[in-house]
């Protein structure tokens, strides 16, 4: 029959320390240490130690791990996606860089085009213009010509008459008699001959 501590002293004589040790099976010297440095103790540690070790490699191998694996296969399938939208976006940056700077070079030709229009139209009005004024200078040039050989002509019909009265004045003058006009008029045809 069991009997508990209590009422086992009331019918039974209390056990030495010594009896304690000798049922238990450990030896008197090794009661007063702690338990997990007790040699005696030993075999049934490893044994807790390995079920312990086991069920918890267990944990770790059906319920963490997985957790684990599945939050890193998360995060490389984000990385993967923000690399692979990184690298649409480059392209679509490079392609729309492509595009500017085709713009850029139709439009700087574009101008080019315009200037070298606007400098040809430029040069062609300078050119009719320059024409239009050389040929008002020449119209100008042959009308003074022209009113230059009449005022020569008619000089030159006065140098006659003028030369002639400035020989009689100097024959006057000179010889202090007068001379006639018909040799004066043939002496003065001779001399310009």
């Amino acid at each position: 029959m069991f009997v508990t501590s209590a009422f086992a002293q009331e019918s039974a004589p209390a056990a030495t320390e010594a009896d304690t040790h000798a049922a238990t099976g450990v030896p008197a010297e090794a009661h007063g240490t702690f338990p997990p440095f007790n040699p005696a103790t030993y075999p049934s540690q490893l044994v807790w130690l390995a079920i312990t070790f086991g069920l918890f490699y267990l944990f770790l191998k059906r319920v963490v791990m997985p957790r684990v694996g599945g939050i890193i296969d998360v995060r490389n399938d984000r990385i993967t996606q923000d690399l692979d939208h990184a690298a649409r976006l480059k392209s679509e940056a490079d392609a729309a860089v492509a595009a500017y700077e085709q713009e850029l070079a139709e439009a700087k030709g574009k101008a080019n085009a315009i200037g070298q229009q606007a400098n040809d139209a430029a040069k062609a009005e300078a050119e009719a213009a320059r024409k239009t004024i050389e040929a008002a200078l020449d119209q100008k040039l042959g009308e003074a010509e022209a009113r230059i050989s009449s005022i020569k002509a008619n000089a030159m019909k006065e140098v006659g008459a003028i030369a002639e009265d400035t020989a009689s004045a100097i024959v006057e003058a000179l010889v202090g008699g007068k001379a006639s006009k018909a040799e004066i008029a043939a002496a003065v045809k001779s001399v310009a001959g």
